[in-house]
């Protein structure tokens, strides 16, 4: 199955997670500290919630998770015949997954665009030795930055 990914900033996690909880009729399929993420069945979506006080109600950034690496391939194949241009990021940990996945580069806007599939999850945010703490293109939480003690400016570049 194929949904849509919509990561938001949101300035209280705790306050986010029990709105939303009621908006979907659905708890969060997983939480960490300043993170957490719900597998909504109707309509087919993915929320990211990403604790990043001062930023609340901002997008962080956008996504497509498709059922495996095959898929991934073949969209960033088809993705590649239009013209656009991708970063592959493969075999990384981000936003405390592993998972296969490319950014689509040059959305009007500036908009980040991952289409990924996970492959495992993870304890761990982002993997420091594949690509983070800029795995995921968009601006991170400040509690991220506290979590790993990364600088806030290199954490702001993960989901």
């Amino acid at each position: 199955m194929s949904r849509l990914q919509l990561a938001l900033n949101v300035n209280d996690i705790e306050e986010a997670v029990a709105f939303y909880s009621k908006l979907f009729g659905t708890g969060p399929a997983k939480v960490r500290p300043g993170y957490a993420n719900f597998a909504i069945a109707e309509p087919p979506l993915k929320l990211v919630l990403m604790e990043n006080p001062g930023q609340g109600g901002s997008l962080n950034h956008l996504g497509i998770e498709v059922p495996d690496t095959e898929t991934v391939d073949a969209v960033q194949a088809r993705l590649t015949g239009t013209g656009l241009a991708s970063v592959d990021k493969r075999d990384t940990t981000c936003c405390y997954a592993s998972q296969d996945k490319f950014w689509v580069e040059g959305a009007p806007d500036g908009a980040a665009w991952e289409i990924y599939t996970v492959l495992a999850d993870s304890q761990a945010f982002y993997d420091h030795d594949h690509g983070g703490p800029e795995c995921c293109g968009a601006e991170a939480s400040e509690s991220e930055a506290t979590q790993t003690g990364e600088p806030a400016e290199a954490a702001a570049k993960c989901c």
